[in-house]
């Protein structure tokens, strides 16, 4: 059978790889995708879209037991897990959906199936019906990444899970262990721990959430043992015993080893390029610790072989891919498109209360040999904070003293990602202190607390 030819190929249709064959499309090449799961990639239908969805639920039943604080009474509160966890499929269902909409309105020729790259612009695809042989100028690979599994704890489905095993819980556990406290760990202990499981998190690190800046991961942990939650920082997970039922789980600290008992252990300490079986080193594709090396546009270094998001590194974030995948598809039209800047990326946790960060933390900026100013503005100053009935949280900005650049920003509290934008976009803009203050921020709104921490960095904050 005849080899198909396209002008752009991309293997895995995640939030890179069906954003950069849908842009490709747009700039008039001719594309094909291949996936072998489901369009949308991991994002859309097993991470970032469904946990939201199952988030939403716990936090509306968070608001429920709190209706008193509200003038409102509801009696008989409960949840029913199912019937939570078919919402959130649901909601991813109907995403999946609409890329294979998207794909045929960019007319982007779909092929479900396992890829391989046997040799430069070639692809082979093992679908159902057999092998299809595709040829391009360009591949983009977008295979993306899996969850990382530690020698002696292994998920097993049962007693010990991964985020693909906690999205569709068997059951409710009563005592949860979550090893690793970035963000993905940290959204199922806020999940489970709001529906009422005793939830305990292991961090080897010196504290929570050890990617944000230090002050908000300090706040982030006092509301989370507040609500509950036992914390243990630089802690290992020694060995996990498993037993019917009950998993008995060795920890190692400063002091020594002690042992616990869970009914259930989510693993989410951190993740694996997805690289095999797909001919990158016959290639000769430079890899380091599973990931692809590329420059900063996403180049490979092999002649029209091209990798993004999560396979070609940090940071793993839905966002990045899709800009790396509209920045490719530029490259390779003839485009000439600025490359992707890491420091420019948001980082978003959606635990409560909610975490967001872009830019350089407080301790970065000052390894860098900047020489700074920071402001600070609590939820507790603000009127709309204090209306929703979320006054615990705060927004900390990092300014250079010399230029008035804007560093970084750093938040906890109530719909901190969606306000987070505001300091993207203004980093994007190279904006000074002084613009960000004479910025008119909209009232009554959770945003003019960001105005406010700008003021607070050089001594001109008005509500504290």
């Amino acid at each position: 059978m005849a080899a198909q030819t396209f002008d752009v190929i991309v293997i895995g249709a995640g939030p890179g790889g069906y954003v950069a064959a849908i842009r490709a499309s747009q700039l008039g090449q001719k594309v094909a995708i291949v996936e072998r799961e489901n369009l949308g990639g991991i994002c859309l239908n097993w991470g970032c879209i469904p946990t939201k969805a199952l988030l939403r639920s716990a936090e509306v039943f968070h608001l429920m037991h709190r209706a008193k604080e509200f003038g409102l009474s509801a009696a008989g509160i409960d949840f029913d897990l199912n019937a939570v966890v078919a919402r959130s499929r649901g909601v991813a269902k109907q995403l999946s959906g609409g890329i294979g909409h998207l794909m045929k309105k960019n007319k982007v020729t779909v092929f479900m199936g396992e890829a391989n790259v046997p040799a430069k612009g070639k692809v082979t695809v093992k679908t159902d019906k057999g092998t299809e042989e595709l040829t391009a100028k360009s591949i983009i690979l977008a295979t993306g990444a899996r969850a990382r599994e530690l020698p002696g704890l292994e998920a097993d489905g049962d007693l010990v899970w991964t985020y693909r095993h906690a999205l569709q819980p068997k059951r409710m556990p009563k005592k949860l262990l979550v090893i690793g406290s970035g963000a993905i760990g940290i959204e199922f202990a806020s999940f489970f721990n709001t529906l009422g499981a005793d939830t305990t998190v292991v961090e080897v690190m010196d504290r929570v959430l050890p990617v944000e800046d230090a002050e908000i991961s300090a706040f982030a942990k006092k509301a989370f043992i507040k609500q509950g939650m036992k914390i243990l920082e630089k802690t290992t997970v020694k060995k996990l015993d498993r037993a019917k039922g009950k998993v008995t789980a060795h920890l190692e600290d400063a002091k020594g080893t002690t042992t616990q008992e869970f009914d259930t252990v989510i693993s989410a300490v951190g993740i694996v390029g997805n690289i095999e079986n797909l001919g990158l080193e016959a290639l000769g594709v430079k890899i380091d610790r599973t990931h692809v090396v590329t420059d900063e546009f996403c180049r490979t270094g092999i002649e029209g072989l091209y990798a993004i998001g999560d396979i070609a590194g940090a940071p793993w974030l839905a966002h990045k891919a899709s800009h790396e995948g509209v920045m490719v598809a530029e490259l390779i039209a003839g485009g000439h498109p600025h490359p992707i800047k890491p420091g420019s990326i948001a980082g978003c946790t959606y635990c409560q209360p909610q975490v967001a960060s872009v830019g350089m933390t407080e301790a970065k900026a000052k390894e860098a040999g900047f020489d700074i100013k920071v402001g600070r503005f609590p939820f507790i100053g603000n009127g709309k904070a204090i209306a929703l009935g979320e006054a615990e949280g705060m927004i900390k900005t990092v300014f250079d003293a010399k230029t008035g650049e804007l560093l970084g920003a750093h938040m906890v509290g109530a719909e901190v990602t969606e306000l987070i934008q505001g300091y993207v976009i203004g980093r994007s803009l190279e904006t000074t202190e002084e613009d960000l203050m004479n910025t008119v921020f909209p009232h009554p709104t959770l945003s003019e607390m960001m105005h406010e921490s700008v003021l607070d960095a050089y001594g001109r904050a008005l509500h504290i």
